[in-house]
């Protein structure tokens, strides 16, 4: 973002707005804790300012401070939309693309506010007037970090945005071990615990509250998990019927790709998890070095993401999803095999 566009959003703000701030939809602790830490600054400076959520998130998200203000689309449609249209500026944070808002992508479109997109996913769509977009940042929270500071106010950042972007920051850089995590990353983490974020507590929040259930089933993910050796290559399958088992909850796998790629020798993880609700398949995939997972899910599964860390979808059935990624591995060879 350059300084003109800096001085210009000053401006904007320097008097009160009707501003929403929204999330990508199936929203992740990235995009909670950035949404929410926006929210407190722009009340903060008497905004009249709304978080709308497409949908719901996962119940180990539902502490941070606020959260209960989020408005969540699919259950409030008709006053969600009227917010939309009211607004004068819309902050659309950690995604790129108007789809990835789910249902609300036709409200979005329709809205006559100024857009604001801060966010770190590669290829962003053009429809904001103000883009802040670094893919080699750690975290949409990071960036949020950022942005109050090039507002100049980063003496407001308080208990409560420190605490969300912290929790955003660290769920993002898998706890600070992924390679996006920099020294700058570290630098403002620190300054968040100094400004009250409460470092243990978040952790605990976040990672210390597996049910049973959960537990039962991450137990028969690691059951089902696949090899390919010569290709460098893991892969977990998750049915509708396994899912249901184990009384699946919204979040319940989350990271569970990440056990593929703990494994030694292997730098291509995936998890194929059945959705019958929708009729879709949605796979997650995690890689190591310079395997571009984002290029990977963009040309074979509908997704994109990051170079390391990325999200797609099929329509094929579970067994036909997991062969069609069978089939294809075989062309990456060279970037895959030992």
């Amino acid at each position: 973002m350059t300084a003109k566009e800096i001085s210009e959003l000053k401006t904007l703000l320097s008097a009160p707005k009707s501003i929403i701030i929204v999330p990508h939809k199936n929203p992740d602790g990235d995009a909670i804790g950035s949404t929410l830490a926006l929210y407190h600054y722009l009340l903060l400076n008497d905004h009249n300012a709304k978080v709308i959520a497409p949908n719901d998130y996962p119940g180990f998200l539902k502490w941070m401070p606020n959260e209960s203000d989020i408005l969540h689309y699919d259950t409030s449609k008709d006053e969600a939309d009227t917010l939309i249209s009211d607004a004068d500026l819309i902050f659309t944070l950690d995604f790129n693309a108007l789809f990835r808002a789910g249902d609300m992508v036709h409200s979005l479109k329709d809205a006559n506010a100024t857009y604001v997109m801060i966010d770190h996913h590669q290829q962003p769509d053009d429809y904001a007037k103000f883009v802040y977009s670094d893919v080699d940042m750690s975290s949409t929270c990071e960036m949020v970090y950022n942005f109050i500071d090039m507002l100049g106010d980063s003496d407001k950042i308080n208990s409560d945005i420190a605490t969300c972007l912290y929790a955003g920051i660290m769920t993002d850089t898998g706890s600070f071990r992924f390679p996006s995590t920099s020294n700058k990353t570290h630098h403002i983490v620190a300054s968040l615990i100094e400004k009250g974020a409460n470092n243990a507590q978040i952790h605990n929040s976040i990672y210390d509250n597996n049910s049973y259930e959960r537990l039962q089933l991450l137990g028969c993910a690691l059951k089902n998990l696949k090899v390919i050796p010569e290709l460098r290559t893991a892969y977990i399958t998750l049915s509708q019927e396994e899912l249901d088992t184990y009384n699946f909850q919204k979040g319940d796998t989350e990271g569970v790709v990440n056990y593929g790629l703990s494994l030694k020798g292997i730098i291509f993880a995936a998890i194929f998890i059945e959705n019958r609700q929708e009729d879709i398949v949605k796979i997650s995939l995690r890689s190591k070095g310079d395997f571009s997972v984002n290029e990977f899910s963009r040309a074979h599964f509908n997704g994109g993401g990051h170079t390391n860390a990325a999200g797609g979808r099929s329509d094929l059935s579970l067994q036909d999803t997991v062969e069609k990624f069978i089939s294809i591995l075989p062309n990456y060879k060279n970037a895959l095999s030992l």
